[in-house]
């Protein structure tokens, strides 16, 4: 099937309806619908529209509360802990980036940590949020479990993505944003909903066999990238996400994509740093020239400039979408 284009307050209203039908709060509905739009915007599909049947289904099943207020458990000057209440991840951390960046300014450096959150989306979307504001942005969060410990078989941690984001003066912030899976999860599931196959080395079956069909690796395992490295970042992610916030582990949180269950209950973690206090008013102008540095050479370009063309193409051309997505979400809003 082609894609279908709509613009992005289309997309945006069809989402948050849907989730409205489904037992979320026009609040809670608008920051999730926010975050998927902006998510298939910037080319991000498994972390867009295709995100809403399933998170309608778990609203609907209480496995997300979608009436749940995010609030601030424990406070200091530069550290927060929140409770997402079992609610969407995406309200609180709305909370987080409303907080943090004054905390930083005052302090230097200022943290969240999320428990008893659900799947964060794009993690540099958040982070992107807290340059616009003039800060450096750090977030981490963890997942169900999906990638085995390095020479083992058996799924512990999830895809645990990163994202860092710094201000830039004249430019869009830059952006860095990994999930530490050879490939985000999200794409896999797209793949299996649509009966497309995926590239072998993106996991493996529950026999521990490479595999194409990305059915047989929602049910066995992801690789990390980079081998025995790469399984250090994700333990490293577990840590900080999980078990400094109080979350749930991966192995001991509920899958992200069905109903049935308690609540993930996983966690986030973010940093926010005011970089011109640190480098005395010397950040900008001292990251720019590392950036002209790289840039310099022929055939390189930044971290992330791919979803500033797809920004500027939707606004004129629409913002592409699945048709099984759209017909998905169409039908829960009837």
């Amino acid at each position: 099937m082609s894609d279908v284009y709509l613009f992005r307050d289309q997309l945006q209203s069809l989402i948050q309806r849907a989730l409205e039908s489904s037992n979320v709060s026009q609040e809670n509905a608008l920051s999730v619908a926010a975050a998927l739009t902006q998510a298939q915007i910037d080319g991000q599909v498994g972390h867009g529209i295709s995100r809403v049947a399933s998170y309608c289904a778990q609203a609907r099943s209480g496995k997300v509360h979608g009436h749940a207020t995010p609030h601030i458990a424990a406070e200091t000057a530069s550290a927060l802990r929140i409770d997402a209440q079992h609610g969407f991840a995406f309200p609180a951390i709305d909370l987080a980036i409303k907080e943090l960046p004054n905390k930083a300014k005052s302090m230097g450096i200022a943290a969240a940590t999320i428990f008893r959150s659900h799947h964060f989306g794009v993690a540099g979307w958040h982070v992107e949020r807290l340059a616009m504001q003039d800060t450096l942005g750090l977030i981490v969060g963890n997942s169900p479990a999906a990638i085995a410990p390095f020479g083992g078989s058996t799924p512990i941690f999830g895809t645990n993505p990163i994202a860092f984001a710094a201000p830039r003066h004249r430019n869009h912030p830059l952006v860095i944003d990994l999930s530490l899976s050879q490939v985000a999860r999200g794409k896999v599931m797209v793949a299996a909903k649509e009966g497309q196959s995926i590239p072998e080395g993106w996991g493996l079956d529950q026999d521990g066999q490479p595999t194409t069909d990305p059915k047989a690796v929602l049910q066995g395992s992801m690789l990390p990238m980079g081998g025995a490295k790469g399984a250090a970042l994700v333990l490293l992610v577990e840590i900080l996400a999980a078990a400094l916030g109080g979350a749930h582990f991966g192995f001991e949180a509920s899958s992200f994509f069905d109903a049935e269950g308690k609540p993930p209950a996983v966690g986030q973690t973010l940093l926010c740093i005011d970089p011109e206090l640190f480098s005395g008013g010397g950040f900008s102008n001292r990251l720019e020239v590392l950036l002209e540095q790289i840039l310099m050479q022929e055939g390189t370009r930044l971290p992330g400039t791919k979803r500033l063309t797809l920004r500027e193409r939707s606004a004129t051309e629409g913002i592409a979408v699945s048709q099984v997505s759209l017909q998905e979400v169409e039908q829960l809003v009837r």
